[in-house]
This record gives C-alpha cells, sequence and structure tokens, in this order.
C-alpha cells in the first residue's frame, strides 16, 4: 500500500517541522534550502544521485535477505570489506583501461562483501548463531581490520594519514558530469554521482529478476514464509541460508565501487558513512520491492545532500539533519502499523459498507 509510507513520511516530517520551529527556525525556510541545495541544480542533483547509489546497494542487500526470513544488519561491514577488495584490485592490477577496471572492481567488492557475510551465514545455518548479532558484531570486526591495514599495512610510506595511496588514473572512473560533457552539454561540474549509479540500477533490475521470476527467487521467499513448509518441500535451510547471505553481502560490497573507486579513488577509514544501517531503513520504506528501494533511496540521497546544505547555509545544526533522518526511520520502520493498521480497517470498513 502505497499510501502508508507516504502517510508515514508527512508524519516524520511535520514532527520535524515542530522541532525545527522549537530552535527558532522556520521549517519552510529549512524546506527551501534543502531543495535548492539537493534538487535545485545539476551539482545538487549530482551528489544527491551519488548518495542515491549508495543506498540502493545497501537496500537491496537488507531486502534479499529479508525475503528468506533473514534480517542482514551487517551491510556497514559488508561495505568496508567490499572496498578492501576495490581497493586491492585497482591498487595491484594493472588495468588498461578503466570499464576493465570497473567490471574487476565490481567482482572484486562483491566477492569481499559475499565472503564476510558467508561467516554469520554458516554460523547461523550450522551453528544456530543468531544472524541479528552475528552481523552486527562483524561490523565492529570489519573496522577494526580495516583500521590496522590502514595503519600498518596499506598506508604509504612517509604519509601519516590512514589510506591507501590513490589508485592509478587508468582505475578513474567517469562522473556524470564527465559523460554529459562527452555529450556535449554541460551538467553538474564536479559531483559526486558517477557511472557506478547504472550498475546500481541494473542490480535492481537483477533483484527483481532473481526475486520474482526464478526458481531460486520462488524458493528463498517460501523459505522466509515458513521454514517447516520449506523443509517439507525439500527446501534445504542451510543452501537457502547460505546463498541468501552471499548475494545480499555481495550487493553491500559492491557499494565500494561507487564511494572507493568512484569518489575517494583511494581506501580510506569510514568511507561507507553508515550507508549500510541506512540501507535498512530504505529497504524497509521501499516494502523489500527494487523499484520502491530505488524510490526510498532518492529520498534518503534528498535527505543527506540536502541536510549537508541545511547546516551549510543556515545555523540549524548538523546533528538537527540526524534527528530528521531518524524519524523518517522511526515512522517508516518501527512505527508502520500505527499508520499501517488504521488504513487496513478503514478499506477494509469501506469495502463492507460498498458490498
Amino acid at each position: 500500500m502505497i499510501l502508508t509510507p507516504l502517510i508515514s513520511l508527512a508524519l516524520a516530517f511535520a514532527i520535524s517541522a515542530v522541532v525545527i520551529l522549537a530552535i527558532g527556525e522556520s521549517p519552510v525556510e529549512a524546506l527551501k534550502v534543502m531543495v535548492e541545495g539537493a534538487l535545485g541544480s545539476s551539482y545538487g542533483w549530482g551528489n544527491t544521485l551519488y548518495y542515491t547509489t549508495n543506498y540502493i546497494f545497501t537496500g537491496l542487500a537488507v531486502a534479499v535477505a529479508y525475503h528468506a526470513g533473514l534480517f542482514n544488519i551487517g551491510g556497514e561491514g559488508q561495505a568496508t570489506m567490499g572496498g578492501l577488495g576495490v581497493a586491492l584490485c585497482c591498487l595491484f592490477i594493472p588495468w588498461p583501461h578503466w570499464t576493465l577496471a570497473l567490471l574487476g572492481a565490481a567482482v572484486a567488492g562483491a566477492l569481499f562483501g559475499a565472503l564476510w557475510a558467508l561467516i554469520p551465514a554458516w554460523l547461523q545455518a550450522k551453528r544456530g548463531s543468531h544472524i541479528v548479532i552475528t552481523t552486527i558484531m562483524f561490523n565492529f570486526i570489519a573496522y577494526n581490520i580495516l583500521t590496522h591495514l590502514l595503519s600498518k599495512t596499506l598506508r604509504p610510506l612517509g604519509s601519516m594519514d590512514p589510506a591507501t595511496a590513490n589508485f592509478p588514473p587508468a582505475t578513474h572512473i567517469p562522473g556524470l558530469w564527465q559523460l554529459a560533457e562527452m555529450m556535449g552539454f554541460a551538467w553538474g561540474k564536479h559531483s559526486l554521482a558517477n557511472v557506478t549509479l547504472f550498475i546500481a540500477l541494473l542490480m535492481a533490475f537483477l533483484v527483481w529478476v532473481l526475486i520474482w521470476r526464478t526458481r531460486l527467487g520462488y524458493e528463498l521467499r517460501a523459505f522466509g514464509k515458513s521454514e517447516p513448509a520449506a523443509r517439507y518441500a525439500g527446501i534445504s535451510p542451510v543452501r537457502i541460508t547460505i546463498i541468501t547471505m552471499l548475494i545480499s553481502g555481495g550487493l553491500a560490497g559492491m557499494m565500494a565501487v561507487n564511494n572507493v573507486m568512484g569518489m575517494s579513488e583511494r581506501l580510506i577509514l569510514n568511507a561507507v558513512e553508515g550507508a549500510g544501517f541506512f540501507g535498512i531503513a530504505v529497504a524497509l520504506m521501499g516494502r523489500n520491492h527494487p523499484v520502491g528501494i530505488v524510490l526510498a533511496a532518492l529520498l534518503f540521497g534528498f535527505l543527506f545532500q540536502g541536510g549537508a546544505e541545511l547546516s551549510l547555509w543556515t545555523s540549524i545544526p548538523r546533528e538537527l539533519i540526524a534527528v530528521i533522518q531518524g524519524l523518517v526511520i522511526l515512522f517508516t520502520g518501527a512505527l508502520d502499523n500505527m499508520v499501517r493498521l488504521p488504513l487496513e480497517r478503514l478499506f477494509a470498513a469501506r469495502r463492507r459498507k460498498e458490498g
């Protein structure tokens, strides 16, 4: 029901407006700054689409696991390890052209993310460990592994910055503004969005095909609806759990192509910027459907870019943007039934009356 997320979103923004009023600022002016900063120029659109790309990958990662009845909270760690895979691929393989480097980095990021998700998957499938707990803990393990590697092993000699060396020029992928210039028009010069956006949209389509047009997708959804029924039908819980988490972790790991290879062009600490956790909210708001996830990712991309502009051009603190994002997550996730149940009763009563 599309009304549910729309009403939840309206409630979140209404309460956000009250909070902004409480600190003595104008909600109308704040909204105007956010819209102009995120959508009012091609540069703003470019940055909004950059964040959107991150959230599409992590939202899809959560959604695939959710359809199998698994709650993957480890997108942050899987994207972190995906970044390590992308960095190693770009630094130590002599790519002749960015197109080949892009393909190789996407495979490396997906592989490292999938392998990082494999351990919690195996622990749940074989040892009964709860996947929510293990994936959360693996986020911290991934971060500390990366911290050690960037401080001790991958940091260039003479550098004090915990980061790798810059990637070779042959691995630099074009931004959307560069593609626009090739086609003869100016668009968002030096904005952050790059060709990874097209990979994200392709992954959204492929996830739709997987979930609703393949046998594996049917088994995955059947297992998520009822494990006993799936067992009775001959579906292996171990197989489905491991395959699902490999796909989920691979999607999260592939996000690193956007932020590590596309924006930073080197691997730095905290490159994921919380996108793994935002992916949970994106999936919930998008009802775990690829189309909904793309739209929800665009909303969160708008909030992130618009929030940055708000903190830059007004006296509204950056922390308040986190409050607004938290309210959106709260109403579209935790308080979903507060809106859904009254709407269902309203429509049920209307059908009875018409019948």
